[in-house]
């Protein structure tokens, strides 16, 4: 059966924003976009995460007449964002922070379409166990880690750690799927959108 027909542009080279787009049947061309990340003079975090996800959304949609989804996720620890980690020893720092500690995770989405550009942000707060240095280390070994923001994967084996959540978990992952339904069905992108007849009702 041949794939579904694209209903909208995903701006983003993220396999796991993909996939949960996926999950709620919303098929996707995927159209990455190149920008600068780099967090204006005295910009806050809130601000940050917009303003990437909604510039993502305008330069996809600049390519193609689909609407197009941008988003942004950053996690944040007493105020500074931990981004991916440049090695071992950079993720066993942001692991060894985020240990026994409750921090942010901040996810934005914009979808442009007929409705103009829609945004919204998530933020979700996460409270780790403490990890020991050989699960660190271990960690590491698994590979996981090593393209995570927070040096972790909440969706992976990083879901261990994780003693408490308190918000989406969708937008720890990348992608807050209650907001994201909200703002596609506002641009009249239908969801649960199947290739084949579903099952008659018994």
């Amino acid at each position: 059966m041949p794939a579904a027909s694209p209903l909208i542009c995903l701006a983003s080279a993220s396999p796991r924003r993909r996939e949960l787009l996926g999950s709620i049947d919303v098929p996707v061309e995927v159209r990455p976009v190149d920008l600068d990340e780099t967090p204006l003079p005295g910009e806050a975090v809130e601000a940050y995460v917009l303003r990437l996800a909604e510039d993502k959304a305008r330069a996809g949609a600049a390519l193609g007449p689909l609407p197009t989804l941008g988003a942004d996720t950053a996690v944040v620890c007493d105020g500074t964002i931990l981004g991916k980690p440049r090695d071992r020893e950079h993720a066993a720092a942001m692991l060894r922070a985020l240990s026994g500690r409750r921090h942010e995770v901040l996810t934005a989405v914009a979808v442009t379409g007929p409705a103009g550009l829609l945004s919204t942000r998530v933020v979700t707060r996460v409270t780790m166990r403490e990890i020991a240095e050989e699960e660190i280390a271990a960690y590491w070994a698994t590979g996981e880690p090593a393209d995570k923001a927070g040096g972790y994967a909440i969706q992976g084996r990083g879901a261990v750690f994780v003693a408490r959540l308190e918000g989406s978990h969708s937008a720890v992952v990348g992608l807050p799927l209650f907001e994201t339904a909200a703002l596609l069905s506002r641009q009249g992108v239908p969801l649960w959108n199947r290739s084949r007849p579903a099952p008659a009702m018994s």
